[in-house]
């Protein structure tokens, strides 16, 4: 079972979260911030992971620290579940319609940070999310995990739309790079090494 608790305290947030990387799509999210609880509750759904989120931040200030903390935390999360990373896909890729919208993200799993992100948003906030914190949340998620992430926007032009197209189209992407192929003897890396 490919399955980890991560806790971790900090003067702006404390945030306990489970993650199980074969799961069912299951989700128990709390947040403070119900848009983000939506998006992670999304998150889970279509890529299959379980997953368990509780934060309590300091939304007095702002939703800066909850989001991008979150986003640490998950990132942590997946490299742990995926330890070695021996059997994985490693890449994953998914274009992902949402009305009028239409969103392209593609993963790669290789130890390297990096994020490449091209959306555009016409509107400050959605709920009480700052739409300025999607950028954020991913970066976060592909530092801490060590992945290579791309997020474009193709077209589309409502802002609930674009963002949660971005969080599905992520999570069927990392769905896929997760997947183990019997076919791959240690790591999927002409170097043998996924770093």
């Amino acid at each position: 079972m490919r399955c980890v608790q991560i806790e971790r305290k900090t003067k702006e947030t404390e945030i306990v979260m489970e993650l199980n990387l074969d799961g069912s799509g299951q989700a128990e999210i709390s947040t403070g911030i119900g848009f983000f609880d939506h998006m992670l509750a999304s998150f889970a759904k279509h890529g299959f992971f379980d997953l368990k989120v509780s934060v309590k931040g300091d939304l007095d200030v702002d939703c800066h620290h909850t989001i991008e903390d979150t986003g640490i935390v998950l990132g942590n999360a997946i490299a742990k579940a995926l330890g070695d990373k021996a059997g994985i896909k490693r890449y994953g890729n998914d274009i992902l319609p949402m009305d009028e919208t239409l969103v392209l993200c593609a993963v790669d799993l290789c130890g390297r940070p990096y994020l490449k992100f091209d959306m555009t948003f016409t509107v400050e906030k959605v709920g009480n999310f700052d739409t300025e914190m999607v950028k954020e949340f991913f970066y976060a998620v592909s530092y801490s995990a060590g992945m290579n992430l791309h997020i474009k926007q193709l077209d589309g032009t409502n802002n609930h739309h674009l963002i949660e197209a971005a969080f599905k189209a992520f999570s069927r992407a990392l769905d896929t790079a997760t997947q183990t192929d019997p076919r791959i003897q240690g790591v999927l890396s002409a170097k043998g090494a996924l770093i």
